[in-house]
């Protein structure tokens, strides 16, 4: 914050003169600038050095540089303020994993932060990359009412990321409820309906579920991420 000449500070011989209000006092002598300044026991205040005459304000300096030092933390909050918020899903995320990362995002994004939503592939999960896209575009239709998709999914090099940004507005309801995932970790599935540890990928979730449905890919050295069925073979004779 500049200094500014204050008082027996300022140097011209004329000035012109501000009151408290903004009224216009017109150019007089500093003598009687700051005998002005006396009688109203405030400060006279050089606010426009390069003027000819310079502009001095008759103000409470005290309460001036106060001021000047909130709007300045206050501008420091905001430019640290929103930042950008990561988060890492695997492409053989589980629906209760996805739901809890979900829930994450929402509150980044209801507090005003940009969200990266990053998925690593390892050895042959890269040829199940469309899966992750769809994991990603899931989780960005999920959030749509939170924030809106700033970057669509992209590649770099084994990564997918996808990039979303906070909706100008974000409804007093959702910051009064606080953050929370979009569909209920495990409602509408049965006990028996429980994936494996590890879980089914979310984005090979039947269509009876909250995931994208679709199936595996195919060609040479797919793996297939859907749960394994049922044995039919016959029972091996004695």
């Amino acid at each position: 914050m500049e200094k500014l000449r204050i008082n027996r500070e300022i140097r011209a011989s004329q000035v012109r003169v501000i009151a408290p209000e903004g009224e216009q006092l017109g150019i007089m002598p500093l003598e009687d600038a700051l005998k002005k300044a006396q009688d109203m026991e405030l400060d006279l205040v050089e606010v426009a050095p390069q003027g000819n005459p310079p502009v001095c304000r008759i103000m409470d300096y005290g309460k001036y540089l106060y001021r000047e030092k909130k709007k300045d933390q206050q501008g420091r909050r905001k430019s640290h303020a929103h930042e950008i918020k990561e988060i890492q899903i695997g492409p053989r995320i589980a629906e209760h994993d996805l739901n809890i990362k979900l829930a994450a995002a929402r509150r980044f994004l209801e507090e005003g932060h940009r969200v990266v939503f990053n998925m690593k592939f390892k050895g042959r999960e890269m040829t199940h990359m469309d899966l992750g896209i769809q994991i990603l575009n899931t989780a960005a239709s999920r959030l749509g009412d939170a924030g809106k998709i700033e970057r669509p999914p992209f590649r770099e090099g084994r990564n997918l990321s996808l990039c979303m940004a906070p909706r100008p507005q974000v409804s007093e309801k959702a910051k009064a409820e606080g953050p929370k995932p979009a569909t209920p970790a495990g409602a509408a599935r049965s006990a028996g309906d429980a994936p494996a540890k590890g879980g089914s990928p979310a984005g090979l979730r039947a269509s009876g579920g909250s995931g994208v449905a679709g199936p595996s890919p195919g060609g040479a050295g797919a793996t297939d991420l859907s749960p394994a069925g049922p044995d039919t073979r016959p029972p091996r004779s004695g």
